[in-house]
Protein backbone atom coordinates (compact mmCIF):
# COMPACT_ATOMS: atom_id res chain seq x y z
CA UNK A 1 0.00 0.00 0.00
CA UNK A 2 1.25 3.21 -0.74
CA UNK A 3 1.71 6.39 1.41
CA UNK A 4 -0.89 7.88 -0.62
CA UNK A 5 -3.66 5.85 1.47
CA UNK A 6 -3.81 5.67 5.56
CA UNK A 7 -5.19 3.28 8.21
CA UNK A 8 -7.43 4.62 10.21
CA UNK A 9 -8.13 2.91 13.75
CA UNK A 10 -11.36 1.93 14.10
CA UNK A 11 -14.51 0.96 12.07
CA UNK A 12 -15.50 3.58 8.75
CA UNK A 13 -18.52 5.39 8.94
CA UNK A 14 -21.93 3.38 8.82
CA UNK A 15 -22.46 4.61 5.43
CA UNK A 16 -19.33 3.42 4.26
CA UNK A 17 -19.14 0.24 5.93
CA UNK A 18 -22.90 -0.59 3.64
CA UNK A 19 -21.52 0.91 0.29
CA UNK A 20 -17.73 -0.81 0.82
CA UNK A 21 -20.06 -3.96 1.67
CA UNK A 22 -22.29 -3.88 -1.59
CA UNK A 23 -19.29 -2.42 -4.02
CA UNK A 24 -16.77 -4.96 -3.29
CA UNK A 25 -19.13 -7.46 -4.19
CA UNK A 26 -19.89 -9.22 -0.75
CA UNK A 27 -23.60 -9.26 0.04
CA UNK A 28 -24.87 -5.73 1.04
CA UNK A 29 -26.56 -5.54 4.37
CA UNK A 30 -29.02 -2.85 6.00
CA UNK A 31 -28.33 0.02 7.69
CA UNK A 32 -29.87 -1.90 11.36
CA UNK A 33 -27.16 -4.72 10.61
CA UNK A 34 -24.42 -2.90 9.40
CA UNK A 35 -24.92 -0.74 12.84
CA UNK A 36 -24.86 -4.01 14.76
CA UNK A 37 -21.62 -5.50 13.23
CA UNK A 38 -19.80 -2.17 13.69
CA UNK A 39 -20.88 -2.23 17.67
CA UNK A 40 -19.75 -5.84 18.27
CA UNK A 41 -16.78 -5.57 16.44
CA UNK A 42 -13.08 -6.24 18.93
CA UNK A 43 -11.00 -4.56 16.15
CA UNK A 44 -11.46 -2.75 13.23
CA UNK A 45 -9.45 -0.42 10.76
CA UNK A 46 -10.90 1.64 7.60
CA UNK A 47 -8.59 3.45 5.20
CA UNK A 48 -8.59 6.56 3.53
CA UNK A 49 -7.12 8.14 0.64
CA UNK A 50 -5.27 11.05 -0.09
CA UNK A 51 -8.40 13.21 -0.34
CA UNK A 52 -10.13 11.63 3.04
CA UNK A 53 -12.21 9.19 1.24
CA UNK A 54 -13.08 5.84 2.58
CA UNK A 55 -11.50 3.12 0.47
CA UNK A 56 -11.07 -0.18 2.52
CA UNK A 57 -12.07 -1.95 5.51
CA UNK A 58 -11.90 -4.76 7.70
CA UNK A 59 -12.75 -5.86 11.51
CA UNK A 60 -12.32 -9.18 13.85
CA UNK A 61 -15.10 -10.38 16.16
CA UNK A 62 -13.88 -12.04 19.05
CA UNK A 63 -14.79 -13.33 22.88
CA UNK A 64 -11.54 -11.65 23.95
CA UNK A 65 -10.16 -14.85 25.04
CA UNK A 66 -9.35 -17.58 22.20
CA UNK A 67 -11.46 -16.69 19.51
CA UNK A 68 -11.52 -14.53 17.01
CA UNK A 69 -12.89 -14.37 13.22
CA UNK A 70 -11.78 -12.03 10.44
CA UNK A 71 -14.61 -10.36 8.90
CA UNK A 72 -15.60 -8.09 6.02
CA UNK A 73 -12.44 -7.19 4.48
CA UNK A 74 -13.57 -5.02 1.61
CA UNK A 75 -11.58 -2.59 -0.41
CA UNK A 76 -13.56 0.01 -3.42
CA UNK A 77 -13.42 -1.44 -6.79
CA UNK A 78 -11.59 1.37 -7.52
CA UNK A 79 -8.45 1.15 -5.10
CA UNK A 80 -7.99 -2.49 -5.72
CA UNK A 81 -5.11 -4.69 -6.67
CA UNK A 82 -2.56 -1.77 -4.63
CA UNK A 83 -2.17 -3.51 -1.38
CA UNK A 84 -4.75 -2.24 0.22
CA UNK A 85 -6.57 -5.28 1.08
CA UNK A 86 -3.77 -6.86 2.26
CA UNK A 87 -2.60 -3.91 4.58
CA UNK A 88 -6.10 -4.23 6.22
CA UNK A 89 -5.78 -8.10 6.96
CA UNK A 90 -2.12 -7.01 8.34
CA UNK A 91 -3.39 -4.75 10.71
CA UNK A 92 -5.86 -7.11 12.04
CA UNK A 93 -4.02 -9.99 12.62
CA UNK A 94 -1.02 -7.76 14.41
CA UNK A 95 -3.74 -6.00 16.42
CA UNK A 96 -4.83 -9.43 17.74
CA UNK A 97 -1.45 -10.45 18.16
CA UNK A 98 -0.74 -7.54 19.95
CA UNK A 99 -3.82 -7.35 22.51
CA UNK A 100 -5.39 -11.35 22.53
CA UNK A 101 -3.87 -14.10 24.71
CA UNK A 102 -1.67 -16.45 23.74
CA UNK A 103 -2.90 -19.36 21.79
CA UNK A 104 -5.43 -17.08 20.28
CA UNK A 105 -7.36 -19.03 17.62
CA UNK A 106 -7.95 -16.91 14.00
CA UNK A 107 -10.47 -17.92 11.33
CA UNK A 108 -11.69 -16.42 8.28
CA UNK A 109 -14.58 -17.35 5.40
CA UNK A 110 -11.97 -16.80 2.81
CA UNK A 111 -14.48 -16.06 -1.18
CA UNK A 112 -12.73 -17.22 -3.75
CA UNK A 113 -11.09 -13.86 -4.56
CA UNK A 114 -9.74 -13.29 -1.60
CA UNK A 115 -8.13 -16.82 -0.73
CA UNK A 116 -4.93 -16.36 -2.08
CA UNK A 117 -4.02 -13.32 -0.21
CA UNK A 118 -5.24 -15.04 2.76
CA UNK A 119 -3.09 -18.32 1.96
CA UNK A 120 -0.26 -15.89 1.98
CA UNK A 121 -0.27 -14.36 4.94
CA UNK A 122 -0.60 -17.77 6.47
CA UNK A 123 -4.18 -18.49 6.38
CA UNK A 124 -4.74 -22.49 6.40
CA UNK A 125 -7.87 -24.38 5.15
CA UNK A 126 -9.10 -26.17 8.46
CA UNK A 127 -10.02 -29.74 6.53
CA UNK A 128 -11.32 -31.44 7.49
CA UNK A 129 -13.48 -29.44 9.12
CA UNK A 130 -16.20 -27.39 6.95
CA UNK A 131 -17.21 -23.74 7.16
CA UNK A 132 -21.08 -24.09 7.50
CA UNK A 133 -23.41 -21.45 7.97
CA UNK A 134 -27.24 -20.94 9.36
CA UNK A 135 -28.89 -17.84 7.63
CA UNK A 136 -31.93 -16.72 9.82
CA UNK A 137 -34.55 -15.08 7.98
Amino acid sequence: MDTSYTIVVGPPPLPDYLRLRRDSGLTPKSAEQGAGAIAGSWTACHVVDADGAVVAMGRAIGDGGWYFHVADIATDPAHQRRGIGRAVVEWIVADIRSRAPEGAYVTLVGDPPGQRLYRSLGFEDVAPSLGMALPID
